[in-house]
C-alpha cells in the first residue's frame, strides 16, 4: 500500500509532466477547477485545483471529499502511483472500476487526452 507521502509526491511528479506538456495535452491541462482525489485506501482526500497547467494541492485531509469538486478522483494508493509512473493505463483501470473520475461532459472531452 502506499503512503500518503508517496500519493502526494505522485500529484506532484503529475502536476510537473503537465506542466511540460505540449500540444493537445497543454490545452487540456489549461482548465481551472476545482479537483479533489480521494485515496481510497488510506481514506485521505487531496483538494486543491488545477489550474495553468498545474495541479495545487491545497489540503489534505481524512474521509472522501467533504465539498463536491469540480474534477473528482478516487483510487487506491497505489494504482496513483502505478499510472503516474507509466506502469497502470488510466484507460484500464478506469474500464475494470479501480479508478472513478467524475467531471462535467465538457471537462471530460478535454480530460480524455491527458488520461
Amino acid at each position: 500500500m502506499a503512503t500518503i507521502d508517496e500519493c502526494r509526491a505522485a500529484l506532484d511528479r503529475l502536476s510537473d509532466n503537465l506542466a511540460q506538456a505540449d500540444g493537445s495535452v497543454r490545452g487540456a491541462a489549461a482548465l481551472d477547477r476545482s479537483l479533489s482525489c480521494h485515496i481510497t485506501d488510506l481514506d485521505q482526500t487531496f483538494t486543491g485545483r488545477l489550474e495553468g497547467g498545474r495541479i495545487r494541492v491545497d489540503a489534505v485531509s481524512p474521509g472522501p471529499p467533504a465539498a463536491k469538486a469540480e474534477i473528482r478522483l478516487a483510487m487506491a494508493g497505489n494504482d496513483l502511483v502505478a499510472m503516474v509512473a507509466g506502469e497502470l493505463k488510466f484507460a484500464k483501470a478506469w474500464a475494470s472500476g479501480r479508478v472513478r473520475l467524475e467531471a462535467g461532459f465538457r471537462d471530460l472531452l478535454r480530460l480524455k487526452s491527458l488520461l
